[in-house]
């Protein structure tokens, strides 16, 4: 499962409480990408592929919104859907309990304000 990452510092959409109606958005090479501010856009439109290559193997952990690349993850086979989670076995168990909640406000169905109060987040 996907969701949405800033390439340029590589931080969670969700995880900062981005919603769909305040995240900044471009596109590169055919393909849209997602930013937590103008400033990150702004740098990434300068020099855009390694910032794509930094994030291109990146996830979000559905509990506790770790962003890890696949090295550091475990694979849960959920519905169909292939989720990965920080090697953290209390986020799986979590996860387990109330997927629905998980999947929900990873995929920024729910009105999560993130885990952290930034003043120059938009």
């Amino acid at each position: 499962m996907k969701t949405k990452i800033c390439p340029t510092c590589g931080c969670s959409l969700v995880r900062l409480g981005i919603s769909e109606d305040r995240e900044v958005r471009d596109s590169f090479a055919g393909r849209q990408y997602f930013f937590c501010c103008q400033g990150c856009k702004d740098i990434f439109m300068k020099s855009p592929e390694p910032f794509i290559r930094e994030v291109e193997d990146m996830h979000v952990c559905p509990t506790c919104l770790a962003e890890k690349p696949s090295a550091y993850t475990v694979l849960l086979k959920y519905n169909a859907m292939d989720i990965r989670f920080c090697r953290c076995t209390h986020c799986m168990e979590s996860f387990k309990k109330n997927p629905n909640h998980y999947l929900d406000r990873l995929a920024g169905k729910t009105d999560f304000k993130g885990i952290i109060d930034c003043e120059v987040c938009p």
